[in-house]
């Protein structure tokens, strides 16, 4: 095979893997959408805050340190023991459902019913809280994470020796084999799992037909005695876990930073191409965002370009698809009384 040819597979298939990672964003938007009609602008912030309250468990670290120092006087920082990162992501699932609750409580218990630009504004001011609370908790020093469930068993990182070596004689003489991120085939695993819980319980379950229920019509689904509260609990409570996920993956990948809460931003063409509402296609909208601006950068970008064409391919094809397509490939078909 010519090496020009097995180069563009290995940026497809590096494409592939990052438009997992992509998904894994945009799994958050389409869970809380679905079940509520709400487009939740915090979800990127919501992975950043899950993974610093993850890096904070495990290391130990006292919550709102600077704080207590500079009210009281005192120089504390850690509690003098880390956590296994097993019980540091149980704890970190606690919190995310406790602060599932706190949103229905404070904020969305009071909007039942309110236009949809509304429950958006309220997404936006959350996301702005929860980035000055994750500050305020745990700093904002860039952190690494590092998730080791037992003794030489963690999250892999670097190239995958294995498919190098196996793809090595492809080529010639200075074809070393494909690179790919052993992080990203774990994502890639990790994503399609959750997929396929998330798609039979939205389906088989009573909870997910409730959940769609309710995003149908609110009042709609209280006079048929549907919980609001309790569905708007479950519904974030899901979307933390997701966010969670990856922010763990993008964490490890990237150290956990304040930038994380910007790859919300890559997420938006994932959700135009995929539909709102269709968890499956937050995974096929992801590989055809990833892939098309690698090969786009690949063949395009960097020869013909200069480069750097992967900050706007994504949002371009978006807007593509919203000319001949605007509900998505897998979004609910638009259905308007003339």
């Amino acid at each position: 095979m010519s090496e020009a040819f097995l180069y563009t597979v290995e940026v497809f298939l590096n494409g592939l893997m990052a438009g997992v990672l992509y998904a894994l964003v945009a799994l958050g938007f389409v869970l809380i959408y679905k079940a509520s009609g709400i487009f939740n602008f915090a979800q990127g912030v919501m992975a950043l805050f899950a993974a610093m309250t993850l890096v904070g468990f495990q290391n130990g670290q006292v919550p709102f340190a600077h704080l207590i120092n500079a009210t009281f006087g005192l120089h504390v920082t850690n509690f003098g023991w880390n956590l296994h990162s097993v019980v540091a992501v149980f704890l970190t699932v606690l919190v995310m459902i406790l602060l599932a609750w706190a949103v229905q409580r404070f904020v969305f218990r009071h909007l039942v019913g309110q236009e949809p630009i509304i429950l958006f504004m309220a997404t936006i001011g959350l996301a702005y809280f929860l980035e000055g609370l994750a500050d305020l908790m745990w700093g904002s020093e860039i952190k690494t994470l590092d998730l080791c469930w037992s003794a030489g068993h963690c999250l892999p990182q670097g190239g995958n020796f294995w498919i190098e070596d196996m793809t090595a004689g492809l080529g010639g003489e200075g074809f070393y084999g494909f690179f790919i991120d052993s992080l990203d085939i774990v994502a890639a695993v990790v994503a399609m799992v959750l997929v396929a819980a998330l798609v039979a319980f939205a389906q088989y379950t009573k909870q997910g037909r409730a959940m769609r229920a309710v995003a149908d019509d609110h009042q709609a689904a209280l006079s048929v005695g549907v919980s609001l509260n309790f569905i708007w609990i479950l519904v974030w409570s899901l979307a933390g876990f997701v966010a969670l996920v990856a922010g763990i993956m993008w964490g490890a990948k990237s150290g956990v930073q304040f930038s994380l809460s910007l790859i919300a931003l890559k997420a938006l063409p994932v959700l135009m191409l995929g539909g709102f509402t269709s968890i499956p296609g937050a995974i096929v909208g992801g590989l055809i965002i990833g892939v098309g601006e690698k090969l786009f950068e690949f063949l395009i970008g960097a020869p013909f370009l200069g480069g750097a064409t992967e900050n706007w391919f994504a949002y371009m094809l978006a807007l593509l698809f919203l000319v001949f397509r605007p509900q998505g490939l897998f979004g609910e078909k638009i259905i308007e009384r003339v």
